[in-house]
């Protein structure tokens, strides 16, 4: 379970920084909303999966209340999901 957290967490992470640093300014810039759509739902799925599967995953990483939501603050955070792969996964 927790290798299939960890790619999500990398998957979710990576579909956030696509959708903030390259689908938004398009939308704003060039005026072309199709990036955010295209990456959209599959960052919204990705994020709903890590948040799922976080709460599955504590009680098997002995996280308390507070580490889960760390982990779970992190998602909303551009590169958090590769802070708490590298400080709470490994």
């Amino acid at each position: 379970m927790k290798s299939f957290f960890r790619i999500v967490s990398l998957l979710e992470g990576v579909s956030y920084l696509l959708l903030l640093f390259i689908a938004t300014p398009i939308k704003y810039l060039q005026g072309d909303a199709s990036y955010v759509k295209m990456l959209g739902m599959p960052h919204g799925i990705l994020f709903m999966l890590y948040v799922v599967l976080a709460i599955v995953i504590k009680k098997e990483m002995n996280w308390d209340n507070k580490t889960l939501g760390i982990v779970l603050v992190a998602s909303v955070i551009p590169f958090g999901t590769f802070y708490i792969d590298k400080k709470y996964l490994r």
